[in-house]
């Protein structure tokens, strides 16, 4: 098998292109960066420029199925101008792959490209299914809506579209868990507003195993990326004090001080979605990390 990965060089990207090479798949990757391209036996970098629509279509050849990862941080200030990139940054890079294998002679099967439960809306009350057909009325709701209505567009090309709703994920060395980490190990870890919002999370692991589990399984619709252990921030924060062994004696740090702190991204610590992954269950993929306090103590030395 051949795979095409955009955002290779990201988190998920990086741990996806060690996973795939380690089963021997032949990884073909697009960088904006020229400096980046190696040419080697199962590894393979291509040239793209998404904003200009440009994209080097060797990279296609013998590939069967794309992985579409690309795609700006949310983790920025959200500038009104930043905002923007957020948005084009995923819909050019999404046109730019389906001009480049609507236009040329491929193999392509299957686009998996990466989504998010941004897109459903707060609500403790409700186990969120793909079947949910309610969206969050916010940026990221709208952000991700548009995301996916773009992928839309392979179908009629014959390719199965598979889309990967993921929550916060969770890694040693990159994404949320070092920042939500920094102030517990000062001392300082404290659960925000009123601590019951519910986090749904997935360790970085089993995540780029869903990816090649659904690539194998030719995975199409919508599936949720994330943990069958949802939890409470309160119970979020107590389990990594305790992971890194730190005591939490704060307060819970109230809302508006965070919205003073981050302006409108301090909506990703409130977020309040309880979203279910039994549909990637019932398609067979197993979780190595399951619960919440396994997956910490995998990741907190």
């Amino acid at each position: 098998m051949r795979i095409l990965i955009t955002g290779a060089s990201g988190l998920v990207g990086t741990e996806l292109v060690n996973l795939l090479l380690q089963n021997g798949v032949e990884v073909h990757y697009l960088t904006t960066s020229k400096k980046k391209i190696a040419k080697e036996e199962k590894y393979h970098g291509f040239f793209w420029n998404p904003a200009q629509g440009i994209i080097d279509e060797n990279a296609l050849l013998g590939v069967e199925v794309v992985i579409h990862l690309a795609g700006a941080s949310i983790s920025k200030p959200w500038t009104k101008a930043y905002k923007q990139e957020i948005l084009e940054s995923r819909i050019n890079a999404t046109n730019t792959l389906y001009k480049a294998i609507k236009d040329n002679p491929n193999q392509v099967k299957q686009i998996i490209s990466a989504s998010a439960i941004g897109i459903y809306p707060n609500n403790p009350d409700t186990v969120y299914t793909e079947l949910s057909i309610a969206t969050d009325s916010g940026f990221l709701g709208n952000v991700v809506e548009k995301w996916e209505e773009s992928l839309n567009k392979f179908k009629p090309l014959g390719i199965k579209v598979c889309k990967l709703r993921t929550g916060i994920v969770l890694a040693r060395n990159g994404g949320a868990l070092p920042e939500m980490l920094k102030p517990i190990k000062f001392g300082l870890g404290a659960a925000f507003g009123n601590g019951k919002q519910i986090t749904s999370w997935i360790h970085l692991h089993d995540l780029a195993s869903m990816y090649f589990f659904a690539a194998k399984n030719q995975w199409e619709g919508i599936f949720n990326a994330v943990a069958p252990d949802p939890v409470s921030n309160k119970k979020l924060t107590e389990q990594l004090a305790a992971a890194a062994r730190r005591p939490l004696f704060l307060p819970n740090i109230p809302k508006f001080v965070m919205q003073l702190a981050l302006g409108e991204r301090h909506e990703l610590l409130f977020t309040d979605a309880n979203v279910s992954p039994q549909k990637a269950l019932d398609h067979g993929f197993t979780f190595k990390f399951p619960k919440l306090k396994i997956a910490l103590n995998d990741l907190i030395a």
